[in-house]
């Protein structure tokens, strides 16, 4: 049975035109393509293809609105690195997403996936820069740490802690596969949208 009985699509965007209305509370998924995004979406919902999970990086192209419960939804943005995609086409995405983080005032915080075997990247602190800007807050998943051996994945959690000294951003170690810090995530999500 799922976390989330009611979830459900809602739609996709391509251009700021194209958003759900602002408001209510959304919290905002984001991640380099490959780090797992979709997987963790799908886990922390506990719903099995829910966000759309494929071999080939950089799939999610729009910004993707799942209703939670009413006035409460989980977003997800395109993925960002590896994707084989035009220039052009790139340059869009950082445009939509730029203006999404510029402009949402229901955005309550983003979790950020990262593979925990990669670390924070320049990307990826791009994004908590743009999230902290908006004096939101986030959450890194480390994700794959059941590639890790314990002393490897505590040190890239420390390092992330120590990148991430800013008192709105935590960090923790994330496994879809191993069901390793679903709960944890789970209810940062939960705390965010019930308490803004």
């Amino acid at each position: 049975m799922s976390t989330y009985p009611n979830v459900k699509f809602l739609t996709s965007a391509s251009n700021a035109r194209q958003l759900v209305a602002d408001a209510g509370r959304e919290v905002a998924f984001a991640g380099r393509s490959n780090a797992g995004k979709s997987t963790a979406i799908n886990a922390i919902t506990h719903r099995t293809g829910l966000a759309r999970v494929s071999r080939t990086p950089g799939r999610t192209q729009l910004i993707n609105f799942f209703e939670i419960a009413p006035a409460q939804r989980l977003v997800d943005l395109p993925g960002y690195g590896f994707a084989k995609v035009p220039e052009s086409v790139r340059l869009g995405w950082l445009a939509l997403m730029q203006q999404y983080f510029e402009q949402r005032e229901s955005l309550v915080g983003l979790i950020l996936i990262v593979d925990s075997r990669r670390g924070l990247g320049e990307q990826d602190v791009a994004m908590l820069e743009w999230t902290l800007a908006r004096d939101r807050r986030a959450h890194v998943l480390l994700s794959k740490a059941d590639k890790l051996n314990r002393q490897d994945g505590l040190r890239v959690l420390r390092e992330t802690k120590e990148a991430c000294s800013d008192t709105a951003v935590t960090a923790q170690l994330f496994s879809a596969l191993a069901k390793q810090g679903i709960d944890e995530a789970r209810a940062v999500m939960d705390d965010w949208l019930e308490r803004g």
